[in-house]
């Protein structure tokens, strides 16, 4: 498990959401916390992804066989402003979605226990795993660049499924890990 990850509740302000969005005063989110909630990270070295052995260990140990890179900003992602507002949507996905930061800045957004919003800050270097079924977004900061890894076991899957989607079995199975923390 990583160090330096920061994470925050964020206030309901619909002002541009790539702004941090911090509460007065900060309530921050320890990486424990984010541990209740099945969400996971590693601090790793993005400049040497391509043969790093940490990460080739993380993918091995976690059945991560599927990888793609994405580059999100305007001049290289088509629609960019279309999948920006699909991305900060609120919705969930059957799988785990991973990502690995290798340059820029993003914020997942994801909901805790009594559905208040957590914002987490990945720059450079973080690997962050969100739990199937956890309702989450994801947004750039005002740099308006991240370009990183995706990772799945087996194949990609790109559903989103908005909220509400409490029906799915791996949102009930979230529910009730949710419980049991």
């Amino acid at each position: 498990m990583g160090v330096g990850l920061e994470a925050w509740y964020i206030d309901s302000s619909d002002e541009d959401h790539r702004m941090p969005h911090k509460l007065s005063p900060n309530q921050p989110v320890s990486l424990e916390e984010l541990q209740k909630l099945g969400v996971f990270h590693w601090k790793l070295n993005a400049d040497i992804y391509e043969t790093d052995p940490e990460l080739e260990q993380i993918r091995k140990d976690q059945g991560y066989s599927y990888m793609d890179i994405i580059t999100i900003r305007k001049d290289t992602l088509p629609n960019y402003e279309e999948k920006l507002k699909m991305f900060f949507e609120e919705h969930l996905h059957l799988d785990d979605e991973i990502r690995y930061i290798l340059d820029g800045h993003a914020y997942f957004d994801v909901r805790d226990k009594e559905d208040r919003w957590i914002r987490i800050a990945t720059t450079k270097g973080d690997l962050i795993t969100l739990p199937a079924g956890i309702y989450h977004r994801f947004t750039l900061d005002t740099n308006n660049y991240t370009k990183a890894m995706r990772l799945f076991v087996g194949g990609p899957v790109w559903k989103a499924y908005n909220r509400p989607a409490d029906d799915f079995d791996i949102r009930k199975k979230y529910l009730a890990f949710l419980q049991a923390s």
